[in-house]
């Protein structure tokens, strides 16, 4: 079993525990309260834009062969990732220039861009993000929410492109040299990371 495979093998219990999270129950339903998406939102909105910052560390270590996949990874990040939060930032009345992280969001943030000092340690801690969505985006595609807003963000994550994507992170976390051990310690932390960012700030 390769590595990609072998971490997603671990994190699947992990993502059902963020399945029966009240924040993502609640967008899977359709009826989570404005404000509590409002604020994730937000807090995502900040991550993102250092999660780019991420891609751009990694890149600057990337063989040849990576590059062009990390400099994808970040565009599509900044552009079309972020453009779905600012479009729903109209609809729900959010502060994405003013918002200020919260506790899990600095936490993360913070690790991923510490570990990125790292290639093959980096792609790891960043991974639970890439796949964690795409994984949790196709599960609730399977009986998507009616409300438009909240269908459009689980619409997103489950988009083949993004699945895509996804992939080829797990291509290139399969073709560093990063100890499998190592590479365990920093999915865990960074699926720990994924589900304390649900507990968004009031």
């Amino acid at each position: 079993m390769n590595l990609a495979a072998h971490l997603e093998n671990i994190g699947r219990p992990m993502v059902e525990e963020q399945l029966a999270h009240p924040t993502v129950a609640g967008i899977a339903r359709g009826d989570l309260p404005d404000p509590v998406f409002r604020s994730w939102l937000e807090q995502d909105y900040l991550y993102l834009l250092d999660y780019v910052r991420v891609f751009s560390r990694l890149a600057w270590q990337a063989p040849a062969a990576h590059l062009g996949d990390l400099v994808d990874l970040a565009h599509s990040t900044y552009h079309e990732e972020l453009s779905l939060h600012r479009t729903l930032a109209a609809e729900f009345d959010a502060d994405l220039d003013g918002a200020v992280k919260g506790a899990p969001c600095e936490a993360y943030t913070e690790f991923l861009l510490d570990a990125a000092a790292s290639y093959g340690e980096g792609l790891a801690a960043l991974y639970p993000c890439m796949w964690g969505y795409s994984t949790l985006g196709a599960i609730l595609a399977q009986n998507p929410p009616t409300e438009p807003r909240y269908r459009r963000w689980v619409d997103t994550y489950a988009d083949p492109e993004f699945a895509a994507l996804t992939r080829r992170c797990a291509r290139m976390l399969d073709e560093t040299d990063v100890d499998p051990l190592t590479a365990e310690r920093f999915f865990r932390e960074g699926m720990r990371h994924e589900l304390a960012f649900w507990d968004v700030p009031a």
